[in-house]
């Protein structure tokens, strides 16, 4: 028996999955990981105990079965910013999670700067800053500017929208390295290469094969990274402040990177993929051509849309990223729908107001009323992010009355969900011109049906879940397969996939958009409330 493992590196846990060659999970093992929070706002993870977590999950995968481990693929939260030691190969602080706002006023500070000369946007104007996104000017769509965009002067959070396609935020893992600088007095150091920055893929690259590496989607998230060239921009490194000399190669998505030789159990096994949890997911769920696209539900939600070959700036708040690149091929791009608090909602019902005694509870209890009693939760604990961007943003729940109880508060979470991911899906179809028919979908969310009728309801179109909801660890796996010939093509993965469950729209439009206007307002209510 040869099979493909994968490691998926996320928020909240570590796991090891092995996938046969019809991409069926044959073995997994799971360690939750801890969450530090020094202060309001900040959130952090230890590295080592990650690395030490992934040994375990991998050796603990490798128990339950017996057969050859063909390649290893990663996946990985992405965002999140380790420093070390580049002779000790020690940490040299705790890595700063994606949900981590330290460097709000860093942002502030660049956001303030000047546009420089070349510098040219598609995207609202400073919408973290107060202002909503603008209408895109008329007339046809031209290539890579997005659904009837037109270029135009960038200034505020849009500053480097153009070469790296995001906003200036604090999500982002180059205003965490720059913070890391400062307060740890690592410029000289840095500078000289004697301490190396990376993502989470990076630091398990480090560990497994001794490269400094990174692939193109991970690197597409720390706004160092040119869009067109895949390269560090010197432009962005020095106006962000972050030596080269400190960061990581940048390499395709799937690709042999180099034989394990940090982990014996795994000893001599090419490692062979990496991508970020979100771009891994689109692989896995096959979203290999323009036009198609998923959402997964994790402690955030992430829709990503696939556009080609070429990157579709956005007018409406979204993000250009990298898709993925395979070894030899230009790369794929897509347009992000980042929502910051979706499972994570539940987990705060769960742990700080404790309504509920663990997550699988809040089915049953939202199941039990008919609707929310008129309430809307609206989760903005550190900012919205996609299609809003406003950092000045925070947490609210609107419409209460003494006839609402802790079920009707339930169901308002999981419609939460459901609402912020119509808002970033209505973004998308304005932007990239195309409609979804359906909506595939993965992450543990996924398990709540109650959750995915209301998506269905919401969207008003056919929500689809495929048989293996693994699929971000499969899409690691199915990028490390395709690089040492495993699978021998796309066509072969489209043939692994199958629906496992469908949730058809039950709600009348009338209705949907009634209560959508009453989100919108409640949306309303979060926003500048932090000066």
């Amino acid at each position: 028996m040869r099979f493909v493992a994968a490691i998926d590196q996320g928020t909240t846990s570590s796991r090891c999955i092995l996938f046969d060659r019809s991409g069926r999970v044959v073995a997994v093992d799971q360690r939750e990981i801890t969450q530090h929070y020094p202060r309001a706002g900040w959130v952090e993870h230890s590295a080592t105990e990650i690395w030490e977590s992934v040994r375990a999950v991998v050796a603990g995968a490798l128990s339950q079965v017996d057969g050859e481990i063909v390649a290893l693929g990663i996946t990985n939260q992405r965002e999140t910013t380790v420093v070390w030691d580049a002779a000790t190969g020690e940490p040299l602080h705790n890595a700063l999670v994606w949900q981590d706002t330290r460097t709000d006023a860093l942002i502030r500070e660049l956001a303030a700067a000047p546009p420089g000369p070349s510098t040219r946007t598609w995207g609202p104007t400073a919408p973290g800053a107060g202002s909503a996104p603008d209408s895109p000017p008329p007339g046809p769509a031209g290539p890579g500017t997005g659904h009837g965009a037109a270029p135009r002067p960038a200034g505020g959070l849009d500053r480097f929208r153009d070469r790296c396609g995001l906003p200036l935020a604090t999500y982002f893992a180059g205003p965490k390295m720059r913070w890391l600088l400062d307060h740890l007095d690592l410029r000289e150091r840095a500078a000289a290469g004697e301490v190396l920055f990376g993502t989470i893929d990076s630091w398990l690259l480090w560990k497994l094969t001794g490269r400094h590496i990174t692939d193109v989607t991970n690197a597409s998230r720390t706004m160092l990274m040119n869009l067109t060239t895949l390269d560090w921009d010197p432009l962005l490194l020095d106006a962000i402040g972050v030596p080269r000399a400190a960061l990581p190669e940048i390499v395709p998505s799937s690709a042999v990177y180099g034989p394990v030789t940090g982990l014996p159990e795994l000893a001599g096994v090419p490692v062979a993929a990496a991508l970020g949890d979100q771009q891994a997911a689109l692989f896995g769920q096959t979203c290999f051509s323009p036009g198609e696209g998923k959402n997964t539900y994790g402690t955030g939600s992430f829709l990503l849309l696939n556009t080609g070959t070429t990157p579709v700036h956005s007018w409406r708040g979204l993000l250009t990223t990298v898709a993925c690149q395979l070894d030899g091929q230009p790369a794929t791009y897509a347009l992000e729908g980042s929502i910051a608090i979706t499972g994570a909602l539940v987990q705060w019902l769960r742990d700080n107001l404790e309504l509920i005694s663990s997550a699988d509870e809040i089915e049953p209890l939202a199941a039990s009323v008919p609707d929310t009693g008129g309430a809307y939760f609206v989760p903005a604990f550190s900012g919205l992010y996609a299609p809003h961007w406003r950092l000045d943003a925070r947490g609210v729940i609107a419409g209460l009355t003494r006839f609402v109880t802790k079920a009707h508060l339930a169901r308002a979470a999981l419609e939460a969900t459901a609402w912020q991911t119509r808002e970033v899906a209505d973004a998308m179809i304005s932007d990239a011109g195309v409609a979804f028919t359906e909506l595939r979908v993965d992450g543990g969310m996924t398990a709540n049906s109650l959750m995915m009728q209301l998506q269905a309801d919401i969207l008003g179109v056919p929500v689809v879940r495929p048989t293996v909801p693994e699929t971000t660890a499969l899409g690691a796996a199915y990028a490390a397969g395709l690089a040492v010939g495993f699978w021998s093509s796309l066509d072969e993965l489209r043939a692994n996939w199958k629906a496992d469950a469908r949730w058809e729209p039950g709600l009348a439009v009338e209705e949907r958009e009634a209560r959508y206007a009453q989100w919108r307002k409640a949306v309303s209510k979060t926003l500048n409330w932090v000066d």
